[in-house]
């Protein structure tokens, strides 16, 4: 993948290069629309072969003290549900535009992440995984990738879920106890749903890695259409 490893330095340079102007403009929008709290939000994420690294994007919420992250933005378990009330009218465009990943780039630059590859979780999910599914651990951590692209709704997805779990019914049916918080339910369809599914697409990935299949990827994610990969639509 040295290849893969070239293209992704050398275009996240020139994008940072190119962009600067938006990132600017979001800096300030951030620091006008958004006071209290700092423009970038800094976490620790699982990289390749399982080391921390910083992922930095945009901030989108309300600033929340926590002393354990830079940026001032708590979770559910860093898992986001649309509509959170600490998501601001300014971080939901930011979001919904993907805007707010733009300082990736300067991870993508130092060599902590890739264009296309496994969404970079926080410590308890990939660097939990055992097994064969641990080989995801191999890939370098990606802006996208089939996974992302297959749910680049998934906060949406997600408020969806919580909101038929309303029923109390569905919720025996699919085996969540009944006094879960919308909070839990979140987790449970997060962690018996999604990510399972999301560990399949990066296996597939790793397996049958294609620098074209990346060009691909990287277009269709930047035009907002779907493709099919590995016989099913992402």
């Amino acid at each position: 993948m040295l290849l893969k490893y070239l293209f992704d330095r050398l275009v996240a340079l020139v994008g940072l290069m190119v962009l600067w102007p938006v990132l600017l403009v979001v800096a300030i929008l951030i620091k006008v629309k958004m006071p209290g709290g700092p423009v970038l939000f800094v976490q620790k994420r699982v990289g390749k072969d399982g080391k921390l690294f910083d992922c930095h994007k945009f901030r989108s919420m309300r600033p929340v003290p926590d002393p354990t992250l830079k940026g001032g933005e708590t979770g559910w378990s860093s898992i986001s549900v649309a509509g959170e009330s600490r998501i601001t009218p300014l971080g939901a465009k930011l979001r919904h535009y993907k805007l707010d990943e733009l300082p990736e780039l300067w991870d993508v630059f130092i060599g902590n992440m890739s264009f296309v590859g496994p969404r970079p979780d926080v410590p308890g999910y990939a660097d939990a995984l055992e097994g064969e599914e641990r080989e995801v651990l191999k890939l370098r951590p990606g802006i996208t990738g089939p996974a992302t692209m297959k749910y680049r709704d998934e906060e949406e997805q997600i408020a969806e879920f919580i909101s038929e779990m309303k029923n109390e019914e569905l919720r025996m049916k699919n085996g969540i106890p009944t006094d879960y918080s919308d909070e839990q339910v979140a987790v449970w369809y997060n962690d018996t749903v999604l990510y399972p599914d999301k560990v399949r697409l990066n296996r597939y990935y790793l397996h049958h890695y294609s620098f074209i299949k990346d060009i691909q990827m990287i277009v269709y994610t930047v035009l907002g259409k779907h493709m099919m990969y590995g016989g099913e639509r992402i």
